[in-house]
């Protein structure tokens, strides 16, 4: 076995790799980047070196100055985890070529599963099941839309070297193709250095099922089950379960078979997944083989009981698997939620900032226990622009699928993050969702459920309000309710509880809630407290109890009724958990908020997130229509394009190709056509 291992890779699997590597006794370095020299997974390591700046292209894609990295500190071998090199086949071979183990499948492998187009044809003669579409090298512009026209749409369009969703698109008709294509091509370009494609066939209402694969280099392959990661936003997955919702034994066994069969064609070794798309009928279709770890392997961890981080360490030593097919068993049913630094509201675009308050419920961070934590960041730390903002993976499992989702309702309700707009409200109200419960599953659920799951905003609650009031109490140093009846210092002048001579005392509030200004008054009044809000009075009586981070535990009893949430103080907001929903309550001067409308940029369009220009469209000047796309960003990897709100033209641009730019920045100004 290794004694000491390199992590070319950063966050939540880099520590993630590092835990393993310690409970088996070995050495573990890490590499970082400038904006990562304080990262979590530099202290996880047992040493850790600088490799450059912070953009990838400069620090974790250099696989020359990792190399050099692992010589100098004595790793054996490398651990790659997913992204970044994980699917490099130039780094697999220069990993060789240096004498250092390459944890993960051979160059060969990698080579041939890289391609999304060369994998069909392989797996095509492998007998795999495979969706109707072209594959082929030709990529002319007009002949993909010749082939297009023929396969039918709606159709998909995929970056052959992609993957994580970037680089792909659904066309709906022939007049948005080429397009399409050209928008996919750049972003694939840009994450992946290959502008090829490759077409498909879209499917109705289809399902994304994988099978966890792993071999050794003694001739033995299994799989370990199946995932159901079909729940999806912008083509990448945001939830993802073992075992998958309404698998028969007949479609695993097939399944199952149909991946090893893939896993045998390229004389694959440690662990891969093979991606298959289901049809409601129960038919499937080969989609990718990714040659790395998944970043949903938790919840195969939990059904099995294997760490399959070991088994790769294992393998890549040279050992056989620990187990055969048959011995390899299912557990209960496992979920796991990303918990993202995004706004669902603003169609997931990531948000960009520092991380003030973060706290979890209790957990276990390894394969063992029913709720786990896989996380790479922590509080006080910043989401930047050049990584993916993943903040943790949240793991539950339960001995069904209602008790698993159930106790991930529970776990996302601990959850308490402050700083940067999350997903975790959006989490809670999906596991509740009727089609998710009833594990009515596809690709499109997200869009489907669009209504339930991002409902109107509704006011604050009188208990959130009288919630947010006992925080505000608390932070003016007024103890508690039933502590502050009568005085008990020698000197009532330096006791802040609300005493006074004529026994009466009324203090008014403003909360921001929304576009609206909430008015509340406290009253004490022979020993009792009393809330108004509006016409409506109620008996009162709080209690908090403080924790670090500014973090409270509030307790209120509101006309007879007890209420309890979580509170964070945030410069000049409040913010207020309970019950998987946070409402954000403003308590600076309400002179400020006398006009709420959102026009403050009279007609220009604003960057939604820091990121850079890559397209201008348009010139000072043109008429444009409501709809058109004026410009285009790429953030994260990612493709935005900036549309006219309405019918207008173009007073001025205030940014060129290749310019950076930051998150509210106003781009374009438009004036009205009236």
């Amino acid at each position: 076995m290794f004694t000491t291992i390199l992590i070319a890779n950063r966050g939540e699997i880099a520590c993630r790799i590092a835990a393993t590597a310690r409970q088996m006794g070995i050495r573990t370095v890490a590499v970082y980047s400038d904006a990562d020299a304080n990262a979590r997974h530099v202290a996880a390591c047992d040493v850790a070196v600088r490799i450059g700046g912070p953009e990838p292209r400069d620090s974790y894609l250099r696989g020359d100055v990792i190399l050099d990295v692992a010589r100098q500190t004595g790793a054996q071998a490398i651990h790659p985890g997913y992204g970044f090199l994980a699917e490099n086949e130039q780094f697999a071979r220069a990993c060789a070529d240096a004498g250092i183990v390459f944890i993960g499948p051979p160059a060969t492998a990698i080579a041939a599963m890289g391609s999304k187009s060369a994998a069909k044809a392989l797996m095509e003669e492998a007998g795999v099941p495979l969706v109707p579409g072209y594959h082929g090298e030709n990529q002319d512009p007009d002949f993909l839309q010749t082939q297009a026209d023929n396969i039918g749409y709606p159709l998909l369009i995929k970056a052959s070297a992609g993957g994580g969703g970037k680089g792909m698109r659904i066309v709906e008709s022939a007049a948005d193709f080429k397009d399409a294509l050209l928008s996919c091509q750049r972003e694939a370009a840009s994450s992946f250095g290959d502008d090829t494609v490759l077409l498909e066939r879209y499917l109705q209402k289809p399902r994304h099922i994988e099978i966890q694969v792993f071999a050794d280099t003694h001739g033995n392959v299994v799989h370990l089950f199946e995932r159901d990661c079909s729940v999806q936003r912008r083509h990448q997955k945001v939830i993802e379960e073992a075992p998958a919702p309404g698998m028969t034994t007949e479609r695993r066994q097939a399944m199952g078979e149909a991946a090893i069969a893939a896993a045998r064609a390229v004389n694959y070794v440690g662990a891969g997944t093979v991606e298959f798309i289901t049809e409601p009928d129960g038919r499937f279709y080969f989609m990718e083989m990714n040659t790395r770890l998944q970043v949903e392997h938790p919840v195969t961890e939990m059904i099995t009981g294997h760490d399959l981080v070991k088994w790769q360490l294992l393998v890549a030593a040279g050992q056989p698997l620990p187990v055969t097919q048959d011995e390899l068993t299912l557990g209960g049913h496992a979920i796991e939620a990303r918990i993202y630094a995004e706004n669902p509201d603003n169609n997931f675009l990531p948000s960009i900032g520092r991380l003030d308050v973060l706290s979890f419920p209790d957990h276990v961070a390894f394969v063992d226990g029913d709720i786990r934590i896989d996380g790479g960041v922590q509080q006080g730390d910043t989401i930047s622009p050049y990584y993916d903002p993943m903040i943790a993976k949240l793991i539950v499992r339960g001995d069904n699928r209602d008790q698993a989702r159930a106790r991930m309702m529970q776990a996302l309700e601990q959850i308490v993050s402050v700083g940067v707009h999350t997903n975790i409200s959006f989490l809670h109200r999906l596991m509740q969702d009727e089609s998710f419960a009833g594990a009515d599953l596809d690709t499109g659920l997200i869009e489907r459920r669009h209504d339930s799951l991002f409902p109107p905003r509704t006011p604050a609650s009188p208990q959130t309000l009288a919630v947010a009031v006992a925080a505000l109490l608390a932070a003016q140093g007024m103890p508690s309710s039933h502590r502050s009846s009568q005085p008990v210092h020698p000197d009532p002048w330096s006791v802040n509880d609300a005493w006074r001579i004529n026994r009466q005392y009324r203090q008014p509030f403003w909360l921001v809630d929304g576009d609206a200004i909430r008015e509340l008054a406290l009253r004490h009044d022979n020993g009792a407290w009393t809330l108004w809000q509006g016409d409506d009075t109620f008996p009162f009586q709080w209690d908090v109890s403080h924790h670090d981070a500014g973090r409270q535990t509030v307790s209120i009893r509101l006309n007879g009724t007890q209420h309890h949430a979580t509170v964070v103080h945030h410069a000049t907001h409040v913010h207020v958990f309970e019950a998987g929903t946070v409402y954000v309550l403003g308590t600076d001067d309400p002179a400020r908020y006398g006009d709420t409308s959102d026009d403050a940029h009279h007609g220009g369009l604003v960057a939604p997130m820091p990121g850079k220009i890559i397209a201008v469209d348009v010139n000072t000047g043109d008429a444009v229509k409501a709809g058109q796309r004026l410009m285009v960003m790429e953030a994260m990897k990612m493709e935005h394009a900036i549309v006219a709100p309405a019918d207008g033209t173009v007073e001025e641009i205030f940014f060129t190709v290749g310019d950076q730019v930051e998150e509210g920045v106003e781009l374009i100004a438009l004036a009205d056509n009236e």
